[in-house]
């Protein structure tokens, strides 16, 4: 299987790790989770919880690009085996990301997302001109 599909398969359980996680240092915050309003509840949130769920949020964000361009590579016909290095390079970055949203590193978070981001227009971009030529 191309490492692209397989890099979309971990990708997608990135945003419910962090839901889990996230889950527990909601109770550990609030001692209880309100399922009445839990939207209203994690609005609450600060500290690493708040963190972990912003992280989580935009784990779903980056999923839905990168789901996106996985997809445009694979209608392209492109030879997907070309795109191993920027998927890997995403996952990576994927992976960092919500380690340095814990950590409360913004500069570090906000460059492995950035590189992250390039990685995948990377592969949105050679796939259009793909189907363009």
């Amino acid at each position: 299987m191309p490492s692209i599909f397989v890099v979309l398969f971990i990708v997608s359980l990135l945003p419910m790790t962090l839901a889990i996680i996230g889950g527990y240092l909601r109770f550990r915050q609030f001692d209880q989770f309100d399922n009445h309003h839990p939207r209203q509840q994690q609005t609450k949130l600060s500290g690493l919880a708040a963190r972990i769920y912003a992280a989580q949020q935009n784990a779903w964000e980056s999923l839905i690009f990168y789901a996106v361009a996985c997809l445009l590579a694979f209608i392209s016909s492109i030879d997907l085996d070309t795109l191993s290095y920027a998927a890997l390079l995403f996952l990576a970055c994927r992976i960092l990301h919500p380690v340095f949203y814990a950590l409360n590193q913004a500069s570090f978070r906000s460059l492995v997302f950035m590189v992250g981001w390039l990685a995948n227009v990377y592969i949105a971009v050679r796939s259009l001109l793909v189907v363009s030529l």
